[in-house]
């Protein structure tokens, strides 16, 4: 059975769902050169980023405030475990290949520069 992908607007890009089960959910995310997404972490979902093509930053660590620039080139891979705090901004425009479980909205912001953290909202 052929599925045509969902695309979903972000303000830094946009989705695009490519496969969505009970169990798995695939992904590619353009993001626009000097756009980056939330200061983030999820409680369950567990997610592996593949760096398609371009140049982006990828932070990670246990805590906002305790991030580390991970090295992260084109063809390079990097799992998400539940609960670490990551952030994605791109240098160049950017296609990342998400891989993840089917929590789509386990997504706690911890900072966001378009106003979709709750620190942000006050």
């Amino acid at each position: 059975m052929t599925y045509r992908p969902r695309r979903v607007e972000k303000p830094w890009g946009h989705e695009l769902i490519w496969a969505e089960t009970d169990l798995y959910v695939g992904k590619i995310l353009h993001v626009k050169a000097g756009e980056a997404l939330s200061i983030q972490m999820h409680e369950q979902k567990d997610e592996t980023l593949h760096l398609l093509s371009g140049e982006m930053i990828l932070l990670a660590g246990p805590s906002p405030e305790e991030l580390e620039q991970v090295p992260f080139e084109e063809g390079d891979s990097f799992r998400v475990r539940p609960r670490t705090v990551h952030m994605i901004e791109a240098v160049t425009d950017v296609d990342v290949l998400e891989a993840s479980t089917a929590h789509l909205d386990d997504v706690v912001r911890f900072k966001d520069r378009y106003g979709r953290a709750p620190a942000d909202a006050s």
